[in-house]
């Protein structure tokens, strides 16, 4: 992968009137919409104000789903089109997408079916509580919009002396379980990263740029700005997508288009160490129904530590997106109504995370009233921007294939092209060398050992991780590379430096958060942090004042905004980006 340097020089050397199209935006959906441009061999130049899949894409409940809950709003088309999107996601990208059973308590046998029914026919916006019966009758649907793309095993009651014996914490109000299947992300950032080497792999043209916002419209030209060095960057475009997400009203404005389109929620989410937990949850999801009519979920991380969210609590402003006081109360409270005596404590929280959802701007006092389908808004040329914007509003992680589809076939409209290749069954990344079944997967961990003389359990974690890349990065954690880093260890200087080689690596935040899975792991210490600062100074050419000033802005950015605990004592208050 070309460094950002490499692109940045590429980018600088475009004519002003070359007419690119820019997608404005480097969550998942910019960056689906930027592979699949590609595919159709038109360039594109991709820029974010941050860094790729650092916003609201990096604060999903990790999950590839079904979007069991839409049934209840009566958006069916988007259950089935999740449903599809989801299965092929799991032949796709099997080193990231995942399988995971979900257990769905309810608390009463026929609650909730005549209101479902009102909701089914849209007769009824608001959420109402639903028993058994009512979950029975939206998992029938739920199987058949799998149809032929269906996976997974259908859904099942689960007996009685089985819930309790597999799960015996469980509130003793629940009166059945009902157990289907949805699919976990182990690593979104990773597969947003894959999606944009798939997409310059196949049009070399294109350009994906992280730290470069778009400024302003002005005599028909937009200028953008690097975040790194300030220079200032001209563009004439053919065609402008804005795929900003959250901030997309922000971009549209500096577009000169004047118009309201997102009304977002804030989504929070907790990472907490909880051993007991971990072990009841095993390897499985409990999603479940609060006394407030909304949707929570808690699965297992891995041994040790759990996930739990979400809430759903309007708000506006994603650059002030954290998880607050009030949103770790109402957690630990939702948990406690279907784990009695599982209440957490704020000393169990490793990490904390939250994103602003980009929802269509509504009227609806209800949250989980507002629709999460994606739409597209066309504003077409005139005087003072002479080139149309296409501003996407909603869209998220399960159904971004589909969503980048619709925005690319809308772009090639405008072009005039026609469509020459579809990514329904396109293998993502490193999933194209990836083993799909245990044999294979085994020949290739025998085949690295042999060639690294690594130990065969390292050589099946980083092929996990990886995919398959997994040799390149098993050659250089050989090569000198063995150190461990972070608590327990779970990584190695190899891996930090292949990752500052390979992936378009900016600031120290980009491995700490996104490149790696260290705050999911309970992993961040201060040595953590100035280890991979100096691996990546090495690397990426940063002088001594750069990487103590990247340590002091990824320390303070884990403890203000994450709530990384480990790292107060070490966190002066500074700004942070």
């Amino acid at each position: 992968m070309r460094s950002r340097e490499e692109v940045l020089q590429q980018l600088s050397g475009l004519p002003v009137g070359s007419a690119p199209i820019l997608i404005v935006g480097g969550g998942i959906n910019g960056i689906g919409l930027y592979r699949d441009l590609a595919l159709q061999k038109v360039p594109a130049v991709l820029i974010d104000k941050g860094d790729f899949s650092s916003g609201t894409s990096a604060a999903p409940s990790r999950l590839v789903h079904g979007g069991l809950r839409y049934l209840e709003t009566g958006e069916f088309e988007l259950v089935r089109e999740s449903v599809i999107e989801r299965n092929h996601l799991l032949r796709n990208a099997p080193h990231l997408v995942k399988p995971i059973p979900v257990w769905v308590p309810a608390f009463s046998w026929l609650g909730g079916l005549f209101s479902a029914g009102l909701r089914f026919l849209k007769l009824k916006k608001t959420p109402g509580p639903k028993g058994i019966l009512a979950v029975k009758l939206g998992l029938l649907f739920f199987d058949r919009f799998g149809g032929a793309s269906q996976t997974m095993p259908r859904h099942r009651l689960v007996p009685r002396a089985e819930s309790r014996g597999r799960m015996p914490g469980l509130s003793d109000k629940v009166c059945a379980v009902a157990e289907y299947y949805d699919a976990r992300l182990l690593h979104p950032e990773r597969l947003a990263l894959e999606l944009i080497k798939d997409a310059e792999r196949d049009c070399p043209q294109s350009l994906a740029i992280p730290y470069v916002s778009l400024e302003e419209t002005r005599d028909g030209v937009v200028r953008l700005k690097d975040g790194i060095t300030g220079e200032m960057f001209a563009m004439c475009p053919r065609l402008v997508v804005n795929c900003a997400g959250a901030w997309a009203d922000e971009v549209d404005r500096r577009l000169n288009i004047d118009k309201r389109l997102i009304g977002g929620t804030r989504g929070s989410h907790l990472i907490m160490r909880r051993p007991d937990l971990a072990r009841q949850l095993g390897d499985g999801m409990l999603y479940f129904e609060t006394r407030d009519l909304r949707a929570c979920l808690v699965y297992a991380l891995d041994s040790k530590n759990i996930l739990l969210g979400t809430t759903d609590i309007r708000a506006n402003d994603p650059e002030a997106a954290s998880c607050s006081d009030e949103e770790i109360d109402y957690l630990f409270d939702v948990l406690e109504q279907v784990l009695p005596g599982a209440r957490g404590q704020r000393s169990e929280i490793v990490f904390a995370y939250a994103g602003i959802r980009p929802l269509p701007w509504s009227g609806d006092t209800t949250t989980g009233a507002i629709s999460r389908d994606h739409a597209l808004h066309e504003f077409e040329p005139r005087s003072d921007r002479p080139f149309p914007v296409l501003t996407l509003v909603g869209g998220k992680w399960t159904t971004y294939r589909a969503c980048a589809e619709q925005v690319c076939d809308a772009v090639l409209k405008r072009l005039d092209l026609r469509r020459s290749g579809s990514t329904l069954l396109q293998a993502i990344g490193v999933a194209r060398d990836f083993p799909t079944d245990e044999i294979g997967r085994d020949r290739a961990v025998e085949d690295i050992v042999n060639a690294s003389g690594l130990e065969s359990a390292l050589v099946a974690k980083l092929l996990r991780r990886y995919g398959g890349a997994a040799g390149q990065v098993s050659a250089m954690v050989a090569d000198g590379g063995r150190q461990a880093l972070g608590r327990d260890g779970p990584y190695h200087e190899g891996e930090i430096r292949w990752i500052a080689r390979n992936e378009r690596v900016t600031r120290l935040a980009d491995i700490v958060l996104r490149r790696t899975l260290l705050p999911f792991e309970d992993a961040i210490t201060a040595d953590t942090i100035t280890g991979i600062a100096a691996i990546a100074a090495s690397e990426l050419g940063w002088d001594e004042a750069r990487r103590a000033e990247e340590v002091k802005l990824t320390t303070s950015l884990l403890t203000q905004h994450h709530r990384v605990k480990s790292l107060v004592a070490a966190s002066p208050h500074v700004d942070v980006f």
